[in-house]
């Protein structure tokens, strides 16, 4: 039997600092505007990084995955106040938020 659906923090999506950031901001910005596939894009190194998660993580990632795109999106603008990296600027952008969902799918596959 399933407790109550875990809802992701700042601090969980804190470990996956390297994923949100691994890509420029001006690239990313660019990949966001055209709708682009990322995942596709970088596979080898997310695949690399995937890798070395532990069961934890990949928990945590799993939830972060089937999150509502504006509820990730709420925590990436947090994010983005915290550490005042572009990349979770553009991220939480919501006029980027297709961009998330093709990339959370493309990543699910892989995952």
């Amino acid at each position: 039997m399933m407790g109550m659906e875990e809802k992701i923090t700042y601090k969980d999506l804190e470990q996956y600092h390297h994923l949100f950031t691994f890509v420029p901001a001006f690239l990313l910005k660019r990949m966001a505007v055209r709708n682009s596939n990322l995942i596709q894009k970088f596979k080898s190194a997310i695949e690399s990084h995937l890798n070395s998660l532990n069961d934890d993580q990949k928990n945590k990632l799993d939830i972060i995955l089937n999150s509502e795109v504006e509820e990730l999106q709420a925590l990436l603008a947090e994010a983005y106040i915290k550490t005042g990296l572009k990349q979770y600027e553009i991220l939480s952008n919501p006029k980027y938020r297709e961009f998330i969902e093709l990339n959370l799918d493309e990543l699910k596959k892989i995952v």
